[in-house]
């Protein structure tokens, strides 16, 4: 690993990167623009905010920026999922978050909570029962719910809002089955969600890209509608949808019309890279700051989980790009 950093700006951001290494053999051009865009992200959308962005939706303008501390806008709310990061521990991904505005770390154990709280950190949604053995089969109700019941005890304690849950993988069982169990499964766990003040987050993973922790064929909740019509059978505002950008793109793409078509029913987001679960950076096609601008105009003021695989040399870089990229 390089031990050259960038220079950082008045912003944290890196105002001059390296290129970093990613094994792609991508040459000198395609590097200078990836750096490029790595110095100049803030700038640029600094620039542009200096007046207003039009809404795509109703024509009117987006809110005035908060300037945080750190130098970011505000308008989103960073996290960062730490399993995309390993072997860096929890708590040294903890001070690089704090140090570039990130204000969660997520889906990491409850045992990790009290430290994150002592950096300034949340946690912005609680892991729980995975997504290989799910509410589809009745016969995993009990192993669900024995891991949601404590997710929600323990996020309610300490604060943490969000509770992620899955359907499962179909594993040969009919999907209409499927379905009608993963309603039934869920309503015997809401109650419990709603009288804690906690929302069960049911992500939409893609099934088409049948490589380790990118895609997972197979998985019943391939798409936003199938997951919102759970959410409408089960009847609680404390049941919404984790809206995974990258598995999104790859399912169905329209992202920007379908993330102002389900803005109700949006509990959380996540980011990646397409294709390949990549940083965010321009060897990847989603058009991130406008997204960015999109989620800004829905009102949502929860926070966008970064949770894509480094694949620079330098993981901490490519947070931080990612981070800039977003602050729009």
């Amino acid at each position: 690993m390089s031990n050259s950093h960038p220079t950082p700006d008045s912003n944290g951001l890196p105002s001059s990167p390296e290129p970093p290494a990613d094994g792609s053999g991508a040459d000198a051009r395609t590097w200078s623009r990836r750096g490029w865009l790595g110095a100049t992200a803030g700038s640029a959308v600094a620039s542009t905010v200096a007046g207003v962005w039009p809404s795509q939706s109703s024509g009117a303008p987006m809110p005035a920026p908060m300037q945080e501390p750190n130098g970011l806008k505000g308008r989103i709310n960073h996290s960062v999922v730490h399993w995309c990061f390993n072997p860096m521990t929890v708590e040294e991904l903890a001070g690089h978050a704090v140090a570039m505005g990130i204000k969660s770390v997520e889906l990491v154990a409850p045992e990790n909570w009290p430290m994150l709280r002592k950096h300034g950190l949340t946690v912005a949604i609680a892991s729980s029962h995975g997504f290989a053995r799910g509410w589809n089969h009745r016969e995993n109700w009990d192993f669900c719910r024995e891991k949601i019941e404590s997710a929600i005890h323990a996020a309610a304690d300490f604060g943490c809002q969000r509770v992620i849950t899955f359907s499962g993988m179909l594993d040969g069982i009919d999907p209409e089955e499927g379905r009608l169990n993963t309603i039934a499964g869920l309503k015997t766990v809401v109650g419990l969600a709603e009288q804690k003040g906690i929302t069960l987050c049911l992500e939409v993973l893609n099934t088409r890209v049948a490589e380790t922790m990118k895609g997972h064929p197979g998985y019943q909740a391939d798409t936003a509608e199938w997951a919102i019509d759970v959410c409408d059978e089960v009847g609680s505002d404390h049941l919404k949808i984790l809206y995974d950008i990258y598995h999104q793109q790859i399912m169905q793409g329209d992202v920007i019309a379908r993330i102002h078509q389900f803005k109700d029913y949006i509990g959380h987001y996540h980011t990646a890279g397409v294709p390949g679960r990549r940083e965010l950076d321009d060897l990847q096609e989603i058009n991130y700051p406008a997204v960015m601008r999109a989620i800004v105009e829905t009102g949502y003021e929860g926070f966008v989980g970064h949770e894509f695989i480094p694949t620079w040399e330098d993981p901490v870089a490519a947070l931080r790009h990612a981070v800039g990229i977003c602050d729009v």
